[in-house]
């Protein structure tokens, strides 16, 4: 006897042999227990998920000899035809083949006729979507006026091509991909049944390489089966379908969240060898990028859906870090297809993730407290880093050496130079005295007028760039808001006095208007606007008092 595959060998006869569609299973099974049946059927879906397959169930229940109800005998002479492809009274028609409009009206031509041995005529026609307009036509003038005895069960991966006129008359069915359990557990039964040795790790390989599809899981099964010698073992299965073990994209996901970059590309040379498919590869760790984010979120969840996995890295990483991973990924596999090739969009693709993540945060104190600390690491979500003492006592050392000429201001502005300070963070710089210095960390004061400059973004950037070049050496950075005017020491509140030195190319400040003009042009909501969305800075040299016109005498 010829070799039958797996997929055709285990084709459900019936409703009670189908994986999944439960949800269409009950409205069918009810129309035929209560005989309440409509004229045309449209099952769609996408391939491998058992369109055909109903239509074939269902046509067997409406022409069974027994009786019209859900459960065919399956052993009478209609259901023996149907099941062998020969049933007179089931008129099968691909679309695909017989798109032209004079086949479908020659088809149409015989529906007025009875059947000749069942209860109905039934036309099962797939992949509709095929048809043309004219054909589309012929089949909407029965469907609009069919004959009792005569039933349409249609079939399409593309419902949206096919017209509204069509679709209205239908009673439609969207049949669901399967999941991946769902797939697993019917390919150990099958084995099973075929006395087929297996390893279990290899049945979810298997459902994951099928997408959804029941029929590509059978077909891939059944090559698994002939690659391995009559058994299925997990890493003959990894091999067939180039996929990476776990441990592999473990080990991967380990180095990009240690922020060690040669052992990340080591790790992404090491996975090359597997030849795998690297969009696959990306959806993969997409998806472990996805648990390790509800393990954050909500824990409780991730323990009910057992995901120890990605539990494992879940405290390793950021919420934040874990979010913006996924988008890098996710980014990476949409421009997967433009790359040179596949392996280098993957590599690109990793150092992008090793490249572009953020330094460890600086958790940041609410606002009244004074202060803010440096971490080593991210704070978790939802906390916040504990405060630095604040005591109000003298600082304990100068924050810069004073220079018995130019005084505090002068020191400070000149740290500022050797920092190469620039826009937004320069002018917050300006607007801060030194306050002396505690623990190694540098206190600066920020006068009222100068709050709409701070932000805890320029807080980190001025915090990274007086560290590099302090001397003696500093830890961190806290700025504390006073309510006072500026003081003397701060180089804005020099400036004011026309007593700053000169600028870094050597040319003085220039003459700029007065505090009031300066104060309105803070206070303006448009220019309070700038500042916020685009960190915009006021320079206040440019800020001139509005001259009246000159008045002409008539």
């Amino acid at each position: 006897m010829s070799y039958q595959v797996l997929a055709r060998k285990w084709r459900p006869k019936n409703f009670d042999e189908v994986v999944g569609q439960e949800h269409i299973l009950r409205v069918l099974r009810n129309s035929l227990a209560k005989e309440q049946l409509h004229h045309a059927y449209l099952f769609t879906g996408t391939r491998g998920v058992g369109k055909t397959t109903l239509a074939r169930i269902l046509a067997k229940c409406l022409n069974c000899e027994t009786k019209l109800s859900a459960q065919p005998c399956g052993e009478c002479r209609s259901c023996n035809e149907i099941d062998a492809g020969r049933c007179i009274d089931l008129i099968e028609v691909d679309a695909a083949s017989r798109a032209k409009v004079e086949e479908t009206r020659e088809l149409m031509e015989n529906v007025p006729y009875a059947p000749v041995a069942g209860r109905y005529k039934v036309y099962l026609i797939d992949e509709v979507h095929m048809f043309s307009n004219h054909s589309f036509n012929a089949l909407l003038k029965v469907l609009e006026e069919p004959p009792e005895h005569v039933k349409f069960l249609l079939a399409t991966t593309e419902p949206k091509r096919i017209p509204v006129t069509i679709l209205s008359r239908c009673m439609q069915f969207g049949l669901r991909r399967l999941g991946r359990d769902e797939i697993a557990r019917q390919l150990a039964r099958i084995l099973e049944a075929e006395g087929v040795a297996f390893e279990a790790p290899s049945l979810p390989l298997l459902a994951v390489a099928a997408d959804g599809s029941l029929r590509d899981a059978l077909s891939l099964l059944d090559q698994a089966i002939t690659d391995g010698g009559g058994a299925l073992q997990e890493k003959q299965v990894q091999q067939m379908l180039g996929t990476v073990p776990g441990a592999e994209l473990d080990a991967l996901l380990t180095a990009a969240i240690d922020r060690d970059g040669p052992a990340l590309l080591r790790q992404s040379q090491r996975i090359a060898r597997y030849q795998p498919d690297f969009d696959a590869l990306l959806s993969e760790l997409l998806s472990l990028l996805q648990e390790i984010s509800v393990c954050q979120a909500v824990p409780e969840v991730g323990k009910e859906r057992e995901l120890e996995r990605a539990a494992a890295f879940a405290g390793k990483i950021s919420p934040e870090e874990t979010q913006l991973l996924y988008q890098i990924a996710l980014t990476g596999r949409r421009d997967l297809a433009l790359a040179p090739d596949p392996a280098a969009g993957f590599e690109i693709c990793l150092i992008r993730i090793f490249a572009f993540r953020p330094e460890p945060e600086t958790a940041a104190v609410p606002a009244g407290t004074g202060a803010t600390t440096r971490t080593g690491t991210a704070a978790p979500a939802g906390t916040t880093a504990p405060a630095a003492p604040q005591t109000q006592a003298a600082p304990t050392a100068p924050a810069v050496p004073e220079a018995p000429a130019t005084g505090p201001a002068a020191e400070w502005l000149a740290l500022i130079e050797r920092a190469g300070l620039e826009g937004s963070v320069r002018q917050l710089a300006l607007h801060c005295s030194p306050g002396g210095r505690q623990q190694d960390i540098l206190i600066l004061h920020l006068p009222a007028g100068g709050t709409a400059l701070l932000s805890e973004r320029r807080r980190q950037r001025l915090e990274q760039a007086i560290i590099k070049v302090a001397d003696p050496p500093l830890k961190g950075l806290r700025i504390e808001q006073i309510a006072e005017a500026a003081p003397e020491t701060a180089p804005a509140a020099v400036r004011k006095e026309g007593t700053a030195p000169a600028t870094g190319n050597g040319n003085p400040p220039r003459q700029r208007g007065g505090d009031a003009t300066e104060e309105a042009c803070r206070q303006d909501p448009v220019v309070r606007s700038l500042q916020e969305t685009f960190e915009a800075t006021l320079q206040p040299d440019s800020i001139r008092p509005r001259r009246e016109p000159k008045k002409t005498e008539q």
